[in-house]
This record gives structure tokens, C-alpha cells and sequence, in this order.
């Protein structure tokens, strides 16, 4: 069970660090060809270069294809096709996505929290707390996440846990500055420790909407693609799958705005999840700075 009624704490910034060349996916420029990956990256070039210092003091998120303004609060609906099973079984799947009033030090970089919730047929799997920075250039970074599971309503663990910087994961570009068809791929975070690879490449850039692809080479034969479709100004709004054991399939359904009361309400119920974090993840998630309220 998650703790609850946490203090609400305030932030100190960051401390500076020395400002280096931005990496590959900064500049806008493809990467070398691909070749076959490794644990660590989708290919040469792919896995972007790293400095706290290409960050603002105080996170702001405001990338048009991936814009995360506190108290936004997006719901999606959809399924999940299950092909391991004969016949498929297809399950309903709804995410709730809350950008928090939260920020949280991840790696030197002061990141924006985003609270997600996974339901499959209407149960709670997954609670997870993930952490976005915009650099200074536009290119919207993920810097880890902390993925709660359940199991029919009782809490499991968070074995998939991973934090830039810690146990050689590295934080990923989730969104370039200025996306264009055919560039990638590009990797969007990487831990080996625990099999994790995300890789994207730009399918298609189509007036006001955009389409990459992505998937995990780690996954071998049963590697899946998903397709996600962002809309300028909006952000993510349908995903699909072209691919993989289990695929996903998703659709916005409402975005709102909450008022102050309900974002210090979604801020106490992250808060609680950060601070249990603690407990459940010592050696990766414990070595972090807590949450907190603000910059």
C-alpha cells in the first residue's frame, strides 16, 4: 500500500554543471546507419549525449509535440491484444496520465513529474512516476521511472525501476527538438540491468501530426513495434501496434485542466508513491533526491 498524508516539502535548484556539445538528436542531424544493437543503445549515434548542463535551472516542458503543463490530466482508452494465448485474449486497457505540480533531481537535471496509472479490465496494474526535462535547445529528455505493479489490487513491487545515472542507465531523448520523417533511430532511455531499451524512429510529420515508431531489439524474435501519434499543441493522442506478443492499442478521450485543489490532491498522492519508493527501491530509486513541490 502506498503511504499517505506526506509533508509537502519545497525544492532547492539544482547545481549548474559545466555546459558540453549537445548530442546527435540536439543538433537535428541523423545518426550513422544503423547496425544490430547492443544493451545499451539502437545503433551508433543513436544514444545521445548526455550533460545536466544543456538544462534550465527550473524544468519547463513546452515542446509542441510533447507539451507537460502542471495539472494537466489526459485519459486514454483502448485494448490490449494478448497473442501468446489461442485464441487471443483482449483485454481493456485505460491510462490516466497526470502531469504533477512536482518536480524531482534526477542525474544533476531537475525534471517535471508525470504520475501515470494502467488499468487492465477496470484493476489497477501499474502506477508509475516518470521524469521529463527540456533542454535549453527544445528536446524533451527521460530521465527514469518508477513503476509500481499490482496484482489484482495488491501491490507486487517495482522491479522494472531505472534512474539515469545509476547501474549504467542512461536518460534518452522522448521527443526531438525538431522531428522530421526518417530520422532514428534514436534511443529514448536505456538500462541494462534490467533489459530496458526504448528505440524510436520519426515515421512520418504530417501538418499538425506526428508518427514514430517504437520498440525494444532486446525483445529478439518477438520484438514489438508501436506506432504513437502526436498532435502539435495536444501531445500524444492515439497509439497502435504492428507487432510483438502483446499489443497495445489506445485513443485520447479527454484532456482537462485541474483546478488547485485537485492538483494538491494528485501532488499528495505522488508525493506518497516518491516517498515509498524509498523503501521498495533502496539501491536505485533511493538514491535520489525526494520529490517535491515547485522549482
Amino acid at each position: 500500500m502506498l503511504h499517505k498524508n506526506i509533508a509537502v516539502v519545497s525544492c532547492l535548484l539544482a547545481l549548474p554543471l559545466s555546459l558540453l556539445t549537445a548530442g546527435a538528436g540536439e543538433a537535428g542531424t541523423a545518426p550513422a546507419p544503423a547496425r544490430a544493437s547492443t544493451a545499451t543503445d539502437c545503433g551508433p549515434g543513436s544514444l545521445p549525449d548526455f550533460n545536466a548542463g544543456n538544462f534550465p535551472h527550473e524544468p519547463t516542458v513546452d515542446n509542441t509535440w510533447l507539451p507537460m503543463k502542471p495539472g494537466t490530466r489526459s485519459e486514454f482508452t483502448g485494448t490490449v491484444k494478448d497473442l501468446t494465448t489461442s485464441p487471443p485474449e483482449v483485454h481493456t486497457h485505460r491510462v490516466v496520465s497526470i502531469v504533477t505540480g512536482l518536480t524531482k533531481e534526477i542525474d544533476g537535471v531537475r525534471t517535471v513529474v508525470l504520475w501515470d496509472r494502467d488499468y487492465s479490465d477496470g484493476v489497477l496494474g501499474e502506477s508509475e512516476l516518470a521524469f521529463f526535462a527540456q533542454t535549453e535547445k527544445g528536446a524533451v529528455w527521460l530521465l527514469g521511472e518508477y513503476p509500481e505493479e499490482f496484482d489484482a489490487g495488491k501491490f507486487t513491487g517495482a522491479p522494472n525501476t531505472f534512474i539515469s545515472g545509476v547501474d549504467k542507465a542512461r536518460a534518452g531523448i522522448a521527443m526531438l527538438a525538431h522531428p522530421a520523417k526518417g530520422f532514428g533511430p534514436y534511443t529514448q532511455a536505456s538500462a541494462p540491468s534490467i533489459g530496458f531499451l526504448d528505440c524510436a524512429q520519426v515515421v512520418s510529420r504530417k501538418a499538425n501530426v506526428l508518427k514514430i515508431d517504437e520498440f525494444n531489439p532486446l525483445d529478439g524474435a518477438s520484438v514489438g513495434h508501436q506506432q504513437k501519434y502526436y498532435r502539435a499543441g495536444v501531445g500524444s493522442f492515439k497509439v497502435t501496434a504492428s507487432s510483438g506478443d502483446s499489443q497495445e492499442f489506445l485513443n485520447l478521450v479527454s484532456t482537462t485542466m485541474l483546478d488547485a485543489a485537485a492538483l494538491a490532491a494528485v501532488n499528495k498522492r505522488a508525493l506518497a508513491q516518491d516517498r515509498h519508493g524509498y523503501t521498495v527501491s533502496p539501491d536505485v530509486y533511493g538514491t535520489t533526491e525526494k520529490a517535491c513541490t515547485g522549482s
